[in-house]
């Protein structure tokens, strides 16, 4: 289930759960909260960012040789609206 991130519309009267932003599980087709499940004070549903891998292992996923064995193509630009597939 997607976690979504939620904050309180007026801050000043907030809980110590909607304080700041708090997160949330529900599913996708679930209605988006409409109160702190605490307090029952207005929230709204916040854009927040999406998660990056960024382990040291994860460039090679991206790698030529990787992208071959998954049966993926990989196209180079090569400028002038052309591209090149180079696995």
């Amino acid at each position: 289930m997607p976690v979504y991130e939620y904050q309180a519309k007026a801050p000043e009267h907030t809980c110590e759960h909607c304080a700041g932003p708090f997160e949330f599980r529900h599913g996708m087709h679930d209605p988006p909260l409409s109160a702190c499940p605490a307090c029952g004070v207005p929230v709204v549903r916040v854009v927040s960012t999406c998660r990056v891998d960024t382990r040291p292992g994860t460039k090679n996923q991206l790698g030529d040789k990787n992208l071959k064995r998954l049966g993926f193509s990989k196209l180079v630009n090569e400028g002038d609206g052309k591209f090149r597939k180079t696995v």
